[in-house]
């Protein structure tokens, strides 16, 4: 009998999981895959980014309790599993010069302490895949910059029996990706088609501005085949209703053409404890016959 694929993400905010490989976690599920989304800190510094809830004063106030709900919510439409690792949010610190994070926010918790509740996350759920971002956060806020330290921390000290003895029984996941969706490549493809049927494309800003978001080109090692999934990508971000516009640009791209064009998520092989070739179609390539 083979052993249940197992595949964990890990981000720092709720909805996050919606805007970064929701389509391809949803694919999983559908395949039988257990999918657990961790989500580090509760959102609760999170500006109120849709027009038509900016002002309302119960969103103002119970701001926590709200993209609670809302993670609930995308929870449920993409069939996973979620759990908070309790941390609080940093805010994005803004002008020049930045003020100081404010204390007791995840950004400045120890990273090898912070690290430990992933661990034990890890250990109880027993993930072959764990997803992240890279380095630079995949773009710098603290929260994700944070979020990709304490996974690297955790997935190599999680099979480690002397590190963490107080989290459980060792368990080594046996590969890490960065999320990669929003690369240069997808992006220009969809605009310079958008501008081929004589479309407004929403990526032009995007691209002039492309390197204040992005310090470097990464490199994309696995394009996971999920466009049948992108309508429940996109209802799980709408599920974020204090975080997205359910007008905005975001959903104007006709979804026959992102089929047609990009139809895949992309992500970034980190680590590997298992033979694979690159490129890839399936995060668990390599895993899948030794399961």
């Amino acid at each position: 009998m083979t052993e249940q694929l197992r595949l964990m993400a890990v981000h720092a905010h709720p909805d996050d999981e919606s805007s970064k490989g929701a389509a391809t976690m949803a694919k999983y599920v559908s395949e039988g895959v257990d999918v657990l989304v961790v989500t580090c800190t509760g959102g609760e510094r999170g500006s109120i980014l849709n027009p038509k809830l900016q002002g309302d004063k119960y969103v103002e106030e119970h701001i926590h309790e709200v993209r609670k709900q809302e993670m609930d919510e995308a929870r449920q439409i993409l069939g996973v599993q979620q759990e908070w690792l309790g941390f609080v949010d940093s805010g994005l610190p803004e002008g020049d010069p930045l003020p100081p994070l404010p204390q007791g926010c995840f950004a400045l918790e120890d990273v090898e302490e912070a690290a430990g509740r992933l661990v034990k996350s890890i250990r109880e759920f027993r993930p072959q895949v764990i997803t992240t971002y890279d380095e630079n956060g995949g773009y710098p806020h603290p929260d994700h910059i944070m979020t990709h330290k304490i996974t690297m921390v955790a997935f190599e000290a999680a099979g480690d029996a002397s590190k963490y003895p107080e989290a459980g029984e060792p368990w080594q996941p046996q590969k890490l990706y960065y999320n990669q969706g929003f690369n240069r490549p997808r992006t220009v493809a969809l605009h310079e088609a958008l501008l081929a049927r004589g479309m407004e494309s929403p990526y032009g800003e995007w691209l002039e501005r492309w390197k204040e978001f992005v310090r470097d080109e990464r490199t994309l090692t696995t394009f996971v085949p999920c466009d049948e999934f992108f309508e429940i990508r996109d209802k799980a971000l709408i599920a974020h209703a204090t975080q997205i516009d359910p007008d905005g640009g975001w959903f104007n791209v006709p979804m026959d053409l992102q089929r047609e064009v990009w139809p895949t998520e992309e992500y970034e092989l980190a680590t590997s404890h298992v033979d694979t070739s690159i490129p890839e179609s399936d995060l668990f390539a390599g895993i899948r016959d030794n399961a």
